[in-house]
């Protein structure tokens, strides 16, 4: 292999791949970023057998080959880099000079026939989203996915996709978040993706109305970025029937600014904190949210307008929970719906159903 190639571009495709590494190794040969050159395209790729990242960057082939090199050292030496021409040479001790300015190193790359192969899809099925709209769906939901491993299916996000519907839902036993956006689709399925995997296409995504296509079967999903494509292998399981948790009527609705809501449980919880369970109590109103928060340090008492129709209740919740919910969005105003003490509340727009995010209280004592 003999290769010329920009600093600066080979930098950023090792930052790319680099993320598919795995922090916890057991086969050192996944430690290792794949470089495949050919014609006049140099191919970098890793993985950690669930995740795969591949990138495409031109460079001037003198010599075509392929060799996997030690990806963390290389991406951050390369990154030193980035302001020269670089050549990479793989001699016949199977090690890799790299040449820049009046300098090289030597690397010792890993066995190449070692390197796993990556998974390819067994379809062509697909569909098309925009960078935005995935980028929106990913950040909305993924907060909400399970931590633990007790149910691994609830540490990713359900795909729930009906023709040009795609309905994205992630929970994790106390909360859950629901995003819909429309697709380019004629396909009818439910995949969950990793968190892991959706947090790392997020990375890759800019905020453009460009459609990208991402196919699909039984076990793997691609993202086809042209230069660059991120593969995931699903998880497999039953996701929760999350149709079934929310309820199509409540006894209560309140309209609150986000902002001034938001402001006024971040205060709050800041005391709840120090005492257990981040714990806040709601006193709902006609024309008042009133929320509280004890601590053996004092009690905080914040008061929020709000424009409510229906019975009027006191509930408790997890700060946290509904922090987190009211960040995802961007909305001036939020409507917030109740039953009763003991039921779950739903956070959704004022107008449209894009988003829905469901909360289970927590039972107030005394």
């Amino acid at each position: 292999m003999l290769v010329n190639c920009h600093g600066i571009e080979l930098s950023d495709a090792f930052l790319s791949v680099s993320k598919a590494i795995s922090n916890k190794v057991t086969n050192p040969i996944l430690e290792g970023i794949k470089i495949v050159a050919e014609e006049d395209t140099l191919t970098l790729s890793a993985t950690d057998t669930e995740l795969s990242i591949e990138k495409k960057i031109k460079a001037n082939i003198k010599v075509e080959g392929e060799a996997v090199v030690p990806g963390k050292f290389i991406t951050e030496f390369i990154k030193k880099l980035t302001n020269e021409m670089i050549e990479l040479e793989l001699n016949e001790k199977n090690q890799m000079i790299i040449k820049y300015d009046d300098s090289q190193s030597i690397i010792q790359c890993y066995n190449v026939l070692e390197y796993p192969s990556f998974k390819k899809l067994e379809s062509m099925e697909y569909f098309g989203i925009t960078k935005k709209d995935l980028k929106t769906i990913i950040s909305k939901t993924i907060f909400s996915v399970a931590l633990d491993d007790s149910r691994p299916i609830l540490k990713g996000v359900l795909f729930d996709i009906e023709k040009n519907t795609l309905n994205a839902i992630a929970l994790d036993g106390y909360r859950l978040a629901k995003v819909k956006k429309n697709i380019v689709s004629d396909l009818t399925l439910n995949i969950v993706i990793p968190a892991k995997s959706l947090s790392e296409i997020s990375r890759i995504l800019d905020d453009s109305d460009d459609v990208i296509n991402i196919y699909v079967d039984k076990s793997t999903l691609m993202v086809d970025l042209g230069d660059t494509k991120l593969t995931t292998r699903l998880l497999e399981g039953d996701f929760v029937n999350y149709k079934q948790i929310i309820s199509a009527n409540y006894q209560t609705i309140s309209i609150i600014n986000k902002a001034q809501f938001e402001d006024a449980l971040e205060r709050a919880s800041l005391l709840s904190k120090v005492g257990q369970g981040n714990c806040v109590k709601f006193e709902v109103s006609e024309k008042n949210l009133c929320i509280t928060s004890n601590s053996e340090l004092g009690n905080v008492k914040e008061n929020v307008p709000v424009n409510t129709t229906g019975k009027e209740l006191s509930i408790a919740f997890n700060a946290r929970y509904f922090i987190e919910n009211l960040r995802a969005n961007n909305d001036e105003f939020v409507k917030i719906c109740f039953n009763s003490a003991a039921n779950p509340c739903v956070i959704v727009p004022v107008e449209g159903d894009e988003f829905l995010y469901l909360i289970l209280p927590v039972r107030m004592i005394g």
